[in-house]
């Protein structure tokens, strides 16, 4: 076999385009790209617009919400092309990111000690990838209200699609888009929590880069992948 003809290297998938060791001192480690970093807020916005419209539609007393979307018609022709702009946006995280999120046998141990988890025992926890279990629970959950919300969704956006279904259909799908909306948002609550009590996780969003200290931390295993990758970085890469 000659050197053309050798296979590349199996890049894990914890590991996404971008994702790198910066030796130095202090260690960065690349965690998100521009683009993924993009399309995140992309999705956070779109949700969050989402939430106030469909809440300003829900209860009379929330009725003062539309003011935010010049006006109650203008809430209701904006809200579902709102959640066009969301099911697309996730569609490319989800592309980006669903290798990574793949349930490891280091997630169920996670799980087990999540008393350690919420005291911040990280010492007596398992060496996690790029996501730990929570944040897969995140992520499936989300993929799943999304393709519930847009599907719901459709069945009543009267302007188009009107036709296709029978009235019944109407309102068993307005019963599941409100459920799966308060759903949507108390995960998203949790998500927002989650990435305040965890000091560095928005830095990693906003500039996306962490310090190797951080990576070494929470996503051990994810760093040593990367260090794996970078010959001679091995000495560096942990705090």
């Amino acid at each position: 076999m000659t050197a053309s003809q050798v296979p590349p290297p199996r890049i894990p998938g914890d590991i996404q385009p971008g994702d790198d060791v910066h030796p130095g001192k202090p260690v960065v480690v690349n965690r998100y790209n521009l683009g993924a970093r993009i399309n995140h807020w992309i999705t956070a916005v779109s949700l969050v617009l989402l939430a106030l419209s469909g809440l300003a539609m829900f209860h009379p007393s929330l009725f003062f919400l539309t003011a935010l979307f010049g006006g109650g018609q203008m809430t209701r022709t904006l809200h579902p092309w709102i959640g066009v702009v969301l099911f697309l946006s996730f569609a490319g995280l989800f592309i980006r990111f669903w290798k990574a999120n793949l349930w490891k046998s280091e997630d169920n141990t996670w799980l087990r000690r999540i008393r350690d988890v919420v005291a911040g025992n990280e010492e007596k926890l398992p060496e996690l990838g790029k996501y730990n279990a929570g944040q897969k629970f995140v992520f499936w959950g989300m993929s799943i209200l999304i393709i519930l919300l847009i599907g719901s969704g459709i069945v009543v956006w009267d302007q188009y699609f009107f036709q296709f279904t029978t009235i019944e259909q109407k309102r068993i799908a307005i019963l599941v888009h409100a459920a799966m909306a308060v759903v949507a948002i108390l995960v998203w609550i949790v998500h927002v929590y989650a990435a305040i009590w965890v000091r560095g996780t928005i830095g990693a969003m906003t500039r996306g880069k962490v310090t190797g200290g951080w990576a070494w931390r929470h996503h051990r295993k994810w760093l040593r992948e990367l260090v794996a990758r970078k010959p001679g970085a091995g000495k560096s890469a942990a705090p």
